[in-house]
């Protein structure tokens, strides 16, 4: 799906996500210190702000402008910058504290240039987390991308960063309940799978 494809669909409702920021992406960075953050493949910026909330300096970066102009105005105020550009190509100023990835269902050779550039922003010590819907979603779970070629495991996202200087802290699959009203279009009471990442750079 292209940005054009993307900004129809921002444009279409009036907020495609949640205002709240992605569950695990709360429980996974609730401990960390305030810094500089990426949201990349940001959306609306959910997480962005969230984080911006919580006194980070935040980076929301997608190739939807649409998405980004609706961020801005509900961010009025919090510390995030809002950049309309290729998730898989982007590189902030300077390097950032945390990385966020959260749902960026991209082919395997897109994935990895995504997945690779992101750790490469981390200053050594930064953490890069990554969510995304679970290639056993598609036939265990409920909602998300039908696409194969664009789900994955944490196990392939490891694979993409071998070679980097990374320490593994959580690597999993892991359940999220989903209703018929999610923005993923889970059927009722159901469980959908997510894959979840998250390494600190040395």
């Amino acid at each position: 799906m292209d940005a054009r494809a993307w900004d129809e669909r921002y444009a279409a409702s009036e907020l495609v996500w949640s205002r709240e920021p992605n569950r695990f992406v709360a429980e996974e960075c609730a401990d960390l210190p305030p810094g500089i953050a990426v949201d990349l493949a940001a959306g609306e910026g959910r997480n962005a702000l969230w984080l911006a909330s919580r006194g980070w300096r935040a980076w929301a970066v997608d190739f939807s402008q649409v998405a980004l102009d609706k961020g801005r105005e509900l961010g009025d105020g919090l510390d995030v910058t809002w950049v309309c550009a290729d998730a898989t190509t982007w590189r902030p100023p300077e390097p950032v504290d945390l990385v966020v990835v959260a749902y960026l269902q991209l082919p395997a050779d897109q994935r990895r240039l995504a997945v690779r550039g992101a750790v490469g922003m981390l200053r050594p010590g930064g953490t890069f987390l990554l969510v995304a819907h679970d290639t056993t979603n598609l036939a265990e779970g409920t909602g998300g991308p039908q696409d194969p070629a664009v789900l994955m495991t944490a196990d392939d996202v490891l694979d993409d960063l071998d070679g980097t200087d990374v320490e593994v802290v959580r690597a999993d699959r892991v359940a999220r309940e989903v209703t018929a009203a999610d923005e993923h279009g889970g059927q009722e009471r159901r469980t959908a799978w997510d894959c979840l990442v998250r390494v600190v750079r040395r």
